[in-house]
């Protein structure tokens, strides 16, 4: 029975300890710097992912005319190739 009075009073503490610790009406003002430094990263990579996806779709608008710049050689290869009669 002693134990059991010891582990609830030690569960209490704890619990007691906890709310005390852990409430609070208002962020702090390090709370408060951190979120407005989270806030300016996330506008940063947000900045870096458009441009990234602005490069991404310039280099396959580069590709795809690199494509058909060699279907068309391919086209007049072939078409050289007939003439010569092979």
């Amino acid at each position: 029975m002693k134990i059991m009075g010891k582990t609830a009073a030690i569960a209490l503490c704890f619990c007691c300890a906890l709310v005390l610790s852990s409430c609070s009406s208002s962020p702090s003002d390090e709370e408060l710097k951190q979120l407005s430094d989270l806030k300016a990263q996330v506008a940063s990579l947000e900045g870096q992912v458009a441009t990234m996806q602005r490069d991404n779709a310039s280099l396959g608008k580069q590709i795809a005319d690199k494509n058909s710049k060699l279907q068309q050689c391919q086209s007049d290869q072939e078409a050289v190739k007939k003439g010569l009669g092979k």
